[in-house]
């Protein structure tokens, strides 16, 4: 269940109900509020209408439990990390996944874009982030210094600092600008 809620009077507006299982894991919304991408614990992303609430897509392609979603500021791209260890990249025109990226060897808890959309930055359950080029699907860094699986990425607005959160009880702090 998604309740949407008006901030201005605290007051559920609108009730999504679709996901079977128990959990809400993770949402995004469009940049323009049309569109909000949920996943529960399963191996789908529903699209759903914010106007009418009504489910719009449902994208498959993974094998197991989708943790993560995040959205391209032009809303054309949505990442979805899982728990089958992949990154898909899906075309949120059609629905069709683009790309499959592979290097983490557990699953992908979190993902977040830079404010440019070159760089997706994913946490996995492998106690590592990796860091990959959007236009080439590549990984081009691997940070190493968690001992328990990373559950948060975020970087900062000009991309230069990326902040892990990590079920060893810590948070870090990583010069993206470094090699």
């Amino acid at each position: 269940t998604i309740k949407v809620w008006d901030t201005a009077t605290g007051n559920c507006v609108q009730t999504l109900q679709s996901h079977k299982k128990k959990s809400m894991i993770s949402m995004c919304l469009s940049a323009d509020g049309a569109r909000l991408y949920s996943v529960s614990d399963g191996n789908t992303i529903k699209v759903w209408d914010t106007a009418t609430g009504h489910l719009l897509q449902i994208l498959q392609g993974h094998t197991k439990w989708v943790w993560s979603v995040c959205l391209s500021a032009d809303g054309s791209r949505l990442y979805s990390g899982s728990q089958d260890n992949t990154i898909k990249v899906w075309d949120t025109a059609t629905g069709n996944c683009l790309q499959c990226l592979q290097g983490h060897t557990r699953g992908v808890y979190s993902l977040c874009l830079s404010a440019d959309g070159t760089r997706l930055c994913s946490g996995s359950g492998d106690n590592t982030i990796k860091v990959w080029d959007t236009a080439t699907g590549h990984c081009v860094q691997t940070l190493q210094g968690h001992t328990y699986c990373v559950w948060s990425v975020c970087l900062s607005a000009d991309g230069a600092r990326l902040y892990s959160g990590s079920g060893d009880y810590t948070i870090k702090v990583w010069d993206t600008t470094r090699p």
